[in-house]
This record gives structure tokens, C-alpha cells and sequence, in this order.
């Protein structure tokens, strides 16, 4: 096997997937509240309380600024860049009546029955830049 030796050279290749964002253990440790704050969406009185005062509900966890922000924004792609992991965002979503499909066509800029056609056909092309650093 070639490539990186080093594991923070192995673990820095992830972050130069374009519109990929790996689940690592170091988005782990950094959305763990992020996370568990999604998660408990799956209580309906969590739920309720959550669409009757997102403020203050969030008042509740130990989330920073900018999480508590994308969370308010809905700004899922900055969720995952903050920790978020998308089966746990699905709670939020899911509390706000969006199917999946309809939530992650939000995120790729398509509209939802262009993003659904794209995926019927197979994903997106895996030709197209491959590399951040590279511009390739």
C-alpha cells in the first residue's frame, strides 16, 4: 500500500475530498453535543419543546456559537463541518417535515427532483475535481 505515513498526514488527505466531509473521530469529539442534541429529537416532548422555543431548547446543550447558529440556520453543510454526522441531523430535519431527500438537496444546491433524478441515475459523475489542494 502507498500513500501517506504519517497519521496526520493520513487524516489531513480527508479533508481534500471536494464536498466530502469524513466522519472522523476528531468531528466526532467535536459534534458529540451537537450530536446528542439531534438525537434527542427522537422524544416527541424533546420535539415539542424544541418547536415551541429552538432558542431556548438549544439553552439546554453545551454547543458553541457557530453550531448553535447553523443549527438555527439549518445550514446543515456547516453542521457537518462542525461535528454534525447526517444520520443524527436527520432528527432535525425529520422535526421540521423534510424527508431526507428533500434536506440533502438543500445541501448540494440542487432542486429536490433534480438531486433525485441524480441519484436514481447512479450518484454524480466521479469525473470532475478530485483534489482542494490540487485544483484537480
Amino acid at each position: 500500500m502507498t500513500g501517506p505515513k504519517d497519521i496526520h498526514d493520513y487524516l489531513a488527505a480527508f479533508e481534500d475530498i471536494p464536498g466530502t466531509r469524513v466522519f472522523t473521530a476528531a468531528r466526532a469529539r467535536a459534534g458529540y453535543h451537537l450530536n446528542q442534541f439531534a438525537m434527542s429529537l427522537m422524544k416527541p416532548q424533546n420535539r415539542e419543546r424544541w418547536k415551541t422555543d429552538e432558542t431556548g431548547y438549544l439553552a439546554d446543550w453545551p454547543l458553541s456559537d457557530d453550531q448553535r447558529e447553523a443549527i438555527l440556520a439549518r445550514d446543515y453543510n456547516r453542521l457537518l463541518d462542525l461535528g454534525g454526522n447526517i444520520y443524527f441531523l436527520a432528527k432535525i430535519f425529520s422535526t421540521d417535515g423534510l424527508s431526507f431527500v428533500q434536506a440533502v438537496s438543500t445541501m448540494t444546491g440542487a432542486s429536490v427532483e433534480d438531486y433525485q433524478a441524480m441519484m436514481n441515475a447512479g450518484g454524480r459523475s466521479p469525473d470532475g475535481m478530485r483534489s482542494k489542494k490540487e485544483n484537480r
